[in-house]
């Protein structure tokens, strides 16, 4: 879609200067909790309203504060699970040493006991050398016996611990790795929204005039994608395709609404846009240009284009929706690819060649195959026939 008037290069970009100290200075003052709820709730504020540059870049400004105070908290309970997690490894050390020591007095004091437990009374009398020292031996033996007793409860005890300890610990390392995942994800979000400020701004070259004409482009092909499903376009019978058949070539460069090759394709059944990645089949060689957008499709269909497929934005409220809310949400996948520009059927059926005419006398050509075998369709926008 019109996510290509903004293809950002996360990578390489450096961000244009601006005073990100000055964005919601009511905030910064805050602890973090509360910096994180101010934040929220100014992305709320703004939301659906950036109809200026200004307004846009003060939104990604929010976004980037926003990351960055996550980032902090993330990282200050990153090193208290660090910090949580090094005490277990002692206190672990500690009872196996513990462990070990009891289980081998333990053993010491068993074998004692029953070696005495193999001689007679009666020698053990004699031997002893009088009835009063047989009577003291007898009432240290039953002692030694009752700490026997009183060892092996504690060896349960340290054991029990031991395993709860280990249990702890196995617990805390995996919230750490996640804790730990989370900052990646939290870091790449970073990246992408100081890249889309950054982009934004020489793209429009801080000219609110720029802003308005790519804003303007942006809703404009929103509202011809959402004409063109209602059955609004209009179209001419081609014949019948199979699956795999060539139906259009996309269009190079800049097209309507659009200023880079690609093709938005469209999965729509009685005028409701579907998520192609319920139809299109797994497996396919692709690469990520959307900004992190899910990806994963699971249905059996063959793919509209070759491989290398380029992901360039996905179904519904994607990275660009929620970064720019320039539209509400977005009816199908933007796709490229590294071995030309052809487009394919992906299903047999009837082929409709197509146009919408739109905002400025702007002309949005596609094609479309009604499905022999159900009640769906799918379009294949940004092509020539």
């Amino acid at each position: 879609m019109v996510k290509r008037l903004l293809a950002f290069a996360i990578f390489g970009l450096i961000l244009v200067p601006f005073a990100l100290a000055a964005v919601a200075d009511d905030c910064a003052s805050k602890d973090m909790a509360e910096r994180i709820a101010c934040y929220e709730a100014k992305l709320n504020e703004n939301k659906g309203q950036q109809q200026t540059l200004s307004s846009a870049i003060s939104y990604l400004d929010s976004k980037i504060a926003l990351t960055l105070t996550q980032i902090e908290k993330t990282e200050i309970d990153i090193a208290s699970l660090e910090e949580e997690v090094a005490t277990l490894v002692v206190k672990i050390n500690r009872l196996d040493i513990n462990l070990t020591d009891i289980s081998k007095l333990l053993v010491s004091r068993v074998g004692e006991s029953y070696k005495r437990t193999l001689f007679n009374p009666g020698w053990q009398l004699l031997s002893a050398g009088g009835l009063t020292e047989y009577l003291e031996q007898s009432t240290y033996l039953a002692s030694a016996q009752q700490n026997d007793r009183k060892l092996l409860l504690e060896l349960q005890n340290a054991k029990d611990t031991s395993e709860a300890q280990k249990a702890l610990k196995e617990q805390k390392q995996l919230e750490l790795e996640n804790l730990q995942k989370q900052l990646a994800s939290q870091n790449s979000s970073l990246l992408q929204q100081k890249g889309a400020k950054a982009d934004l701004l020489r793209q429009t070259k801080n000219d609110e005039k720029t802003y308005q004409q790519l804003l303007a482009t942006a809703q404009a092909e929103y509202q011809a994608i959402q004409a063109i499903i209602a059955n609004k376009g209009k179209e001419t019978e081609a014949g019948h395709v199979n699956a795999g058949d060539k139906i259009a070539s996309m269009i190079q460069g800049a097209s309507c609404n659009s200023s880079g090759t690609h093709v938005d394709f469209i999965v729509s059944e009685n005028t409701v846009s579907k998520n192609p990645f319920d139809y299109l089949s797994g497996g396919i060689d692709w690469v990520d240009n959307s900004g992190g957008d899910q990806f994963n499709p699971h249905g059996s269909w063959s793919w509209p284009i070759n491989p290398r497929v380029r992901f360039n934005q996905g179904y519904g409220v994607t990275w660009f929706v929620s970064t720019y809310h320039w539209y509400p949400f977005h009816n199908g996948i933007d796709l490229s690819s590294d071995s030309g520009s052809t487009v394919k059927a992906v299903k047999p059926g009837t082929l409709y060649k197509g146009s919408y005419v739109g905002f400025n006398g702007c002309t949005l050509p596609y094609v479309r195959v009604d499905h022999d075998e159900n009640s769906l369709d799918t379009l294949y926008l940004h092509v020539i026939y």
